[in-house]
């Protein structure tokens, strides 16, 4: 049943990450939606009220920085738990993304498993 699915967008520049995410996060029974910059993944959050956000930090046209803040100062979205993937492994990153809302960060690469975990973990699986 569609209803009962969790949507999840992926907000992540490279199309062959987001793809094989999309393909895993599919098999598991998720709804998901991915757009390859910043803007587009506010636009998609807007319209699909997801789940759960997985955003990359390092995308076009806007940042992931800033993606997340959007999401957490709009009283329509900000209760939506955001995960960070990125290469960025430096603590004032996490920081930051921390600062800017994300529940979790995860760094690239990861493993799939840990990944799935955690996303099960945030949905309340």
């Amino acid at each position: 049943m569609a209803g009962n699915k969790k949507k999840i967008v992926i907000v992540e520049d490279s199309q062959k990450i987001s793809f094989v995410l999309k393909e895993v996060l599919e098999s598991e029974n998720y709804e998901v939606f991915w757009a390859n910059n910043g803007i587009e993944g506010i636009r998609l959050i807007r319209r699909e009220k997801p789940d759960l956000v997985l955003l990359d930090l390092l995308l076009p046209k806007i940042s992931g920085y800033e993606v997340c803040s959007m999401v957490k100062r709009d009283n329509n979205l900000r209760h939506i738990p955001i995960l960070v993937i990125s290469t960025l492994s430096d603590p004032q990153y996490m920081k930051k993304a921390k600062l800017c809302g994300a529940e979790k960060y995860m760094k690239k690469p990861y493993q799939l498993d840990n990944l799935l975990s955690e996303i099960k973990k945030m949905l309340g699986g």
